[in-house]
C-alpha cells in the first residue's frame, strides 16, 4: 500500500512538471505585463502542434522539433502582444479576458482548418523510450527526463529573472513602468520579449507532451484551466507559487484518479476554493 502511494506520487510530479512549464508563461506574462492571457493555452496547443508536424509531416528528430516549434510560437505570441495586448494595458481586465478568450475561439478553427480535428500522436524519441522498474513497477523513462527537466527550468528562470541585466530589468518594469521608460527603458520593447518568452515556455510544454498524450483541438481549454488553477492557488504573478502550484494539483489529480476517479476533476477545483478561503491571495501571494 505504501509503495502504491509513492508512485502514485511519482505519477503526479511527472503530470506537475508538464503543467509547470505551461504555467510559468502564464504567471510570467500576469506577473509582468498585468495580463490574464486565456489565449496562453492556444499558445501551448500550438506548440504541440507545430511539434507534431516537425516529427510526422517534416520527418525531422524529436529534439529539432521541440527546438523549432516554440520559437514559431513565441513569434505568434509577438504578433499577439504587440497588435492586440498592447491596446488594452491600460483598460479593464474584463476586456483583456474577453480579447484574449476570442483567440482561443480563433485558434481552435484554425487548427481543425489545418489539421482536421482527429487526434494526433508522435513517438517516444530514441533515447527515452521504454521503462524503468521503479517500487516494483515499470515507470516511463521519458517521464522521468520530464520530471528532471521541470526544476531545472525553475533554477534557470531564476537565475534569469534575478542574476541578469535583463531580468532585472524586466522587474523594474513590472515594479514602475513609468519610472522604467523615464530611466531609458524602451517598455513596450520589452513587454513584447517578456510576451514572447511566455509563449515560448507554453510552447516547450505542449511539444513536450506530444510523446505521452494526444493533440487535439480541445486540449488548450483543458490546460488553461488548469494553468490558471496553478496561478491561483499560488499568487498571481509568482513563479515560485506557480511550481508549488503544479506539483499540489500534479498530486491531487494523480491521487485523485486512483482513489475516486469519478470526481477526479473535482479536487482541483475544491483545493483552489479552499486555498482562496483561507489565503484568497495565494500561497506566496501577496495582499495588495
Amino acid at each position: 500500500m505504501f509503495e502504491q502511494l509513492l508512485f502514485q506520487g511519482l505519477v503526479g510530479l511527472s503530470l506537475a512538471m508538464y503543467l509547470w512549464l505551461v504555467s510559468a508563461g502564464l504567471t510570467l506574462i500576469f506577473g509582468v505585463l498585468g495580463v490574464l492571457n486565456f489565449a496562453h493555452g492556444s499558445l501551448y496547443m500550438l506548440g504541440a502542434y507545430f511539434g507534431y508536424s516537425a516529427v510526422r509531416v517534416l520527418g525531422v528528430s524529436f529534439w529539432v522539433g521541440l527546438a523549432v516549434a516554440p520559437l514559431l510560437v513565441a513569434l505568434v505570441g509577438g504578433f499577439i502582444e504587440r497588435f492586440f495586448i498592447r491596446r488594452v494595458y491600460h483598460i479593464d481586465v474584463a476586456y483583456q479576458l474577453l480579447l484574449t478568450f476570442a483567440f482561443i475561439l480563433i485558434f481552435a478553427d484554425l487548427v481543425k482548418w489545418y489539421w482536421g480535428p482527429i487526434y494526433q500522436s508522435a513517438p517516444v524519441p530514441a533515447g527515452l523510450s521504454g521503462a524503468l522498474p521503479i517500487l516494483g513497477r515499470p515507470f516511463p523513462v521519458y517521464n522521468l527526463f520530464v520530471m528532471a527537466l521541470g526544476p531545472l527550468a525553475a533554477l534557470g528562470l531564476w537565475l534569469l529573472l534575478e542574476k541578469t541585466w535583463w531580468g532585472r530589468t524586466v522587474r523594474a518594469a513590472a515594479g514602475d513602468r513609468e519610472m522604467a521608460g523615464a530611466i531609458g527603458v524602451n517598455v513596450p520593447q520589452l513587454f513584447t520579449g517578456v510576451f514572447m518568452f511566455g509563449s515560448w515556455l507554453g510552447a516547450v510544454g505542449g511539444a513536450l507532451g506530444i510523446p505521452i498524450r494526444t493533440v487535439s483541438p480541445g486540449m488548450a481549454e483543458d490546460y488553461i484551466i488548469q494553468a490558471f488553477a496553478v496561478a491561483v492557488i499560488g499568487g498571481l504573478g509568482n513563479l515560485k507559487g506557480a511550481f508549488i502550484g503544479s506539483v499540489l494539483i500534479g498530486l491531487v489529480n494523480a491521487y485523485g484518479h486512483l482513489y475516486a476517479p469519478v470526481f477526479e476533476l473535482a479536487f482541483m477545483y475544491i483545493l483552489m476554493a479552499a486555498i482562496l478561503i483561507l489565503r484568497p491571495q495565494g500561497i506566496f501571494g501577496t495582499s495588495q
